[in-house]
């Protein structure tokens, strides 16, 4: 699976953006996606997961309330959407893809996309 995610940028604090993550392959409905993020100095960490079929989901504490993951199996691709940004949300944001359901840490995660850039200011 390749993945190639899109759609970061430099938001004001307060606003919105929307990441996308396309997928390369027929599998894409097998695999469990998730996002993390690694700001400048600091451990990749886990923001949101979602299960195969997009009947679970599972979020950070810190982008709970905030932040929506869905995927759309026909599109091959995975979305972040981020609401009410702060700054502490700067960081480069990966997708993930892996076999286990609960995509929830980078242990779980088999392939990785080349990241995107979420810059907030305030």
């Amino acid at each position: 699976v390749q993945l190639q995610a899109c759609g970061g940028g430099l938001v004001q604090a307060g606003g919105s953006l929307r990441l996308s993550c396309a997928a390369s392959g027929h599998t894409f409905s097998s695999y469990a996606m998730g996002w993390f993020r690694q700001a400048p100095g600091k451990e990749r960490e886990f923001v949101a997961g979602i299960s195969w079929s997009g009947g679970s989901t599972y979020y950070a504490d810190s982008v709970k309330g905030r932040f929506t993951i869905s995927r759309d199996n026909a599109k091959n691709t995975v979305y972040l959407q981020m609401n009410s940004l702060k700054p502490e949300d700067t960081a480069v944001y990966y997708c993930a893809a892996g076999v286990i359901a609960t995509m929830t840490s980078i242990e779980a995660a088999k392939y990785w996309g080349q990241g995107t850039q979420v810059t907030v200011s305030s």
